[in-house]
């Protein structure tokens, strides 16, 4: 079946369910100083509930992380994520610079270091970063080939 689209969808948020200690004020300012300084997400407080709801602004006024309490939250295994894209290898060696920077500071972020997978055509760039919710964050950088410099190995 082929769905004729005005214009296709895209994804805009992902939620996450938390113990209501994660949302009180001091779990909060960890929350949102972990990945302000990493990812560069910002706390919508218009939308912040005390212990309740947290919700974070990525990058477009329709993207975001949503996270809300619940009695039993989310757990998922450790490589359960959501991924998010880069368009720019510096862009992306920030975010992991940043993130191991932090991790030098604070052990519980955990991270799944800088790996690449050459398909010929794309050479996707990944790494995953945690800190204290339930799944990861995949950062990618997919380069194509006639992106790449003559002679560059991937």
């Amino acid at each position: 079946m082929t769905i004729n689209w005005t214009k296709k969808p895209r994804f805009n948020h992902v939620a996450m369910s938390v113990s209501s200690d994660l949302l009180d004020a001091d779990g909060r300012k960890q929350l949102t100083d972990f990945y302000g300084e990493v990812f560069g997400w910002q706390e919508l407080p218009t939308e912040t509930v005390d212990r309740q709801k947290l919700v974070f602004g990525a990058y477009q006024i329709d993207q975001f992380v949503f996270l809300i309490a619940e009695d039993e939250p989310m757990t998922c295994p450790r490589l359960d994520h959501y991924g998010i894209a880069v368009y720019d290898e510096a862009d992306f060696d920030g975010i992991l610079e940043r993130a191991k920077a932090y991790r030098d500071r604070d052990d519980r972020v955990d991270i799944i270091d800088k790996k690449v997978d050459d398909h010929g055509m794309l050479s996707i760039t990944s790494c995953y970063v945690r800190y204290l919710l339930p799944m990861m964050v995949e950062v990618q950088w997919w380069q194509f080939a006639e992106q790449r410099p003559a002679g560059a190995d991937a």
